[in-house]
């Protein structure tokens, strides 16, 4: 199961209400790379018959079968700061992540690290 917070939820549907497209998902998805082994991705993109799929409210969010192990029980929030607004991931299968916050590493399934530049 993944969460949504509430602001996370009002940024992705005022992100999809822009681009007028309400057949697409947000898919949210890992690939190897990042400073740490992991890198998280969010995309707009169709649904596919085995991708997991989940509701909050009207935002439709699809994850894929490779990346639903590593994103199990994650929070998705979304942050203002100085540096301005982002997509915060809170990722309880990850135990160790850059400083930027954008990639990580698991206890059993180590990515292969790269630098570190964004």
């Amino acid at each position: 199961m993944i969460t949504f917070t509430d602001d996370a939820v009002q940024k992705v549907q005022e992100f999809m209400a822009s681009k007028d497209r309400s057949d697409l998902a947000l898919r949210i998805y890992i690939s190897k790379g990042g400073c740490s082994g992991f890198s998280y991705g969010m995309a707009l993109d169709e649904p596919h018959t085995d991708d997991n799929h989940y509701e909050f409210g009207p935002v439709k969010v699809i994850i894929d079968p490779q990346s639903a192990p590593l994103l199990e029980g994650i929070e998705v929030d979304y942050v203002n700061s100085l540096m301005g607004g982002g997509f915060s991931i809170n990722n309880p299968n990850a135990v160790a992540s850059c400083g930027c916050g954008h990639s990580f590493r698991t206890k059993d399934q180590q990515g292969a690290p790269a630098s570190c530049s964004h």
